[in-house]
């Protein structure tokens, strides 16, 4: 696609100063500004724009409102980090009844173990050791 770019680089009146952009030019000025590497004040200054002037022209692409030609190099691909899926927590057992371990021995206490049988049994366990 060959196309030609006129740039003021004067001024004279105001009048002949202000340039109508056509959509097709802004669209390729506001797709060389998205490459990667490149800055939009570059872009701006080599077609002699104030790079608010290509910013505005850049939101109006975001919006919708200026179509951006369809990039010139290939599509490319981005790798992705996928790590492995976190081990499920433990999960703690809900026991239906106590149990106390000491060394070898288990003491399992009946389902709904009193506060006063299980002090008994603790109290028991510390005089034997």
């Amino acid at each position: 696609m060959e196309s030609t770019l006129e740039v003021l680089t004067t001024r004279r009146s105001r009048r002949e100063a202000h340039r109508q952009w056509p959509d097709e030019v802004k669209a390729r000025i506001v797709s060389e500004s998205l490459r990667p590497g490149v800055t939009v004040n570059e872009v701006a200054g080599s077609y002699g724009l104030k790079a608010n002037h290509l910013s505005s022209w850049r939101t109006l692409a975001r919006q919708g409102k200026l179509v951006l030609p369809e990039p010139e190099d290939a599509v490319e691909f981005v790798a992705i980090v996928v790590d492995a899926p976190a081990p499920e927590p433990q999960t703690v057992k809900a026991a239906s009844r106590a149990e106390i371990v000491v060394g070898p021995v288990t003491i399992r206490l009946e389902k709904g173990a009193s506060a006063a049988r299980i002090a008994a049994i603790a109290r028991a366990l510390a005089a034997a050791t």
